[in-house]
């Protein structure tokens, strides 16, 4: 039996919200994900290569996984704001993924600028499993949102992040509370370049 793909739209804030949920190829989800994208200004969608990697990853952990565009971005309404609507944009889609999926867990994730999404989302105590924080930007300064986060949760990073230094996140992980761990993959950039397949094999087997 084929796996589900399903090309959605959601009613967002700002108008409707271009998706796509992928049940994993064999057996029945075992838990559901919500994966948001890098910054929809500088070229994010949910088909950039790093999120598409992290998808897949959970798929082979046995995943339901959605993905969604935030506003503005491709076929989805409205235009950037700042941060705020593509937040309140990720609480739809989780809304939404958390409404056909109702009895099983959830994960929440994200790469660079999701990766602060999902972290927002899943320390505003909404009831994650955990959350995978892939690619954090250090570069951004307001951090308020990890203080007194307990949501477990995993930060992936390449070795040569230029927006997210091993140094300086290895900083801020060693303040958080809650259950953490860091997985460092050696990589040429932000993106992963040339360990992608590791990236996602990582998602994978992340507990």
């Amino acid at each position: 039996m084929a796996r589900k793909i399903e090309s959605l739209f959601l009613d967002g804030p700002a108008g409707r919200l271009e998706a796509l949920l992928e049940e994993p190829e064999e057996g029945n989800p075992s838990e559901a994900a919500l994966v948001c994208h890098p910054h929809p200004q500088h070229g994010g969608t949910m088909h950039n290569k790093v999120v598409y990697r992290i998808a897949k990853g959970l798929r082979h952990a046995g995943c339901v996984v959605l993905r969604f565009n935030y506003r503005g971005v491709n076929l989805s309404e409205g235009t950037y704001a700042n941060g705020e609507g593509e937040l309140d944009d990720a609480k739809v889609a989780l809304a939404y993924l958390r409404s056909r999926y109702p009895d099983l867990p959830f994960t929440l994730a994200g790469f660079s600028f999701g990766s602060r999404i999902a972290l927002r989302m899943g320390c505003a105590g909404m009831g994650a499993r955990r959350v995978i924080a892939v690619g954090f930007p250090t570069v951004y300064k307001d951090k308020s949102y990890l203080e007194r986060c307990t949501v477990p949760k995993t930060f992936v990073q390449s070795t040569h992040d230029e927006f997210g230094p091993v140094p300086d996140l290895q900083a801020v992980v060693d303040d958080l509370t809650g259950p953490k761990q860091l997985e460092l993959i050696e990589a040429q950039d932000h993106f992963f370049a040339g360990a992608l397949e590791q990236l996602e094999t990582v998602i994978t087997g992340l507990s």
